[in-house]
């Protein structure tokens, strides 16, 4: 069977996003559950697990609905697990979010090297990578640490380091996902998709040449040319709109404001002549 015609579907370069878990234990404020949703959905996951959260129905109350601001669907997928150890059962690579340091537990890393490390694991497709948050009052438990590989920490300011949980989420979430992004091909900066903008186009030596005219009716109609003694004011002026290089638009707009000068001009001296 060629390749053409094999029937396995082609591998889904976004499915490193699927295979990443955002764990948040015992969470107590439906707020920041509703905030965490939103937090993932920006950055493209949407595999949200709560620990034993005080609201069970969390994804319905309204603080949470209103504040994961149309990531409803991930607050209505999001799986509910009795123990920490069920929702990391299936990941291979676990993280623990702390703030504080711990005189015993696992290795330590920063957020950026999670996610390094987190790409690496899930560049083999039989990985499954878990980052885990605590309550907002204490965090993580030693033994809750425990169960993860690494204790990861956000190199925040060690005067304030008070990080809110969907905080912590959306920075976790964002050096996860630049960091996946090469896995997927997708870009890191957005795309025209070819569309071409006409406006954008640099302007040509007669529209420029258009535009230091227009100027300099402006600048005459509000006395800040005198043409008797224009001095070097003129040439200076072309140097710099020739070195600028400006676009169609921009000369369309400079150009609309040398009208608007000079019509006000106008208007000025008929009231003062009346």
């Amino acid at each position: 069977m060629t390749p053409q015609e094999s029937s396995e579907p082609a591998p889904d370069p976004l499915a490193v996003f699927a295979r990443t878990r955002f764990i948040m234990v015992r969470p107590s404020h439906p707020g920041n559950v509703g905030s965490a949703a939103r937090a993932l959905k920006t950055m493209g996951f949407d595999g949200l697990h709560l620990v034993a959260p005080r609201d069970p129905a969390v994804a319905h109350h309204p603080e949470a609905v209103a504040l994961a601001s149309g990531a409803g669907d991930l607050l209505e997928t999001a799986q509910i697990h009795a123990s920490l150890a069920e929702a990391l059962a299936p990941a291979t690579l676990s993280f623990a979010l702390t703030a504080r340091p711990r005189a015993l537990g696992p290795q330590v890393c920063d957020i950026r090297e999670a996610a390094e490390r987190s790409a690496q694991a899930l560049a083999n497709p039989r990985h499954r990578v878990a980052l885990v948050v605590g309550t907002e009052r204490s965090g993580l438990s030693n033994d809750e640490l425990g169960l993860c590989q690494y204790a990861c920490h956000i190199p925040a300011n060690p005067a304030y380091s008070s990080l809110n949980v969907a905080q912590a989420l959306q920075l976790c979430a964002w050096e996860l996902r630049y960091a996946l992004l090469p896995l997927t091909g997708q870009a890191r900066l957005p795309d025209t998709h070819g569309r071409h903008d006409p406006g954008g186009d640099p302007a040509d030596s007669a529209q420029v040449a258009a535009l230091l005219e227009h100027l300099e009716q402006a600048m005459q109609a509000t006395g800040f040319l005198d043409p008797d003694h224009p001095k070097k004011l003129v040439p200076r002026m072309r140097q710099l709109w020739i070195r600028a290089q400006p676009s169609v638009d921009e000369v369309d707009m400079l150009r609309g404001l040398c009208t608007a000068m000079i019509r006000s001009r106008a208007r000025h001296t008929d009231t003062s002549s009346a």
